[in-house]
Order: C-alpha cells, then structure tokens, then sequence
C-alpha cells in the first residue's frame, strides 16, 4: 500500500480508493452540470411562454394566436430542432400564466416537473405538490 504525502490517502495495489473518488467527482460534477442546463431549459420555456403571452395577449383562441404558435413551432423547429410543436408551445404559454413570477421558479424542479403541476387545477394543490417535491 502507498501513502501520499499531503492527505495520507492510502491505497491499494490497483488504485481502486482514487479511482472511486475521482468517479465520486465526475458524477457529482455531471450531475450538477445537468441540473443547471435543465433549469436554464426551464427558465428558457418560461421566457418563450412570457413572450407568447405578450405577444397574444389574453385571446388564445384568436386567429392571429394560431397562426403566430404555428409560424413559431415551423421556425423554431427548423432552427432547434425537435420540442417545439405548437402542443409544447402552448404548454409554454400556460407555463407561464400559471407561474407568473419567473424568479419564484424552483431550480430543483425539471421541466417534467411543471409539466405534471400544470396538469393540477388547484392552486393549492399545485403548491402544496411543489413544496411537498423540495
């Protein structure tokens, strides 16, 4: 067995104890690495639904409403690729409208998240779910 100089690590003869805490950091690190793209995703979709609204105004049902999520879902998918139906478009906007304060989103929620306590017609219920997941 070896011994390092700085931490007294000691090691067995194949140096599994270093290999473990060097994957211990990587899968820390890639884990925190997802979270802060998925709520970077979900701050995103928040925007985009912020935009929608504006843009909208409250007349989703509105001709120019369809039209403008169609022309936004043939836009954005070309240039992003898949996610962008006009379906998940919509979902954006009533994320929004739901959820109207951006800076009161949960970090430790995903999209899949706010999807599923977007499917809750209780505000109360709705809170409860968010608080009762962190």
């Amino acid at each position: 067995m070896k011994k390092t100089d700085k931490k007294m690590i000691v090691l067995d003869k194949s140096g599994n104890l270093i290999y473990n805490q060097i994957k211990e950091i990587l899968t820390a690190a890639r884990a925190k690495a997802y979270s802060a793209v998925n709520f970077a995703m979900v701050e995103a979709y928040w925007m985009i639904g912020k935009q929608i609204v504006e843009t909208q105004g409250n007349t989703e049902r509105a001709e120019y409403g369809a039209q403008l999520l169609k022309y936004l879902s043939e836009r954005l998918t070309q240039d992003f690729g898949k996610g962008f139906t006009v379906t998940n478009l919509k979902y954006m906007r009533q994320f929004y409208l739901l959820f109207p304060i951006g800076h009161a989103l949960r970090d430790e929620l995903g999209w899949t998240h706010y999807r599923l306590i977007m499917k809750v017609d209780s505000e109360i219920a709705r809170n409860f779910y968010i608080d009762d997941r962190i």
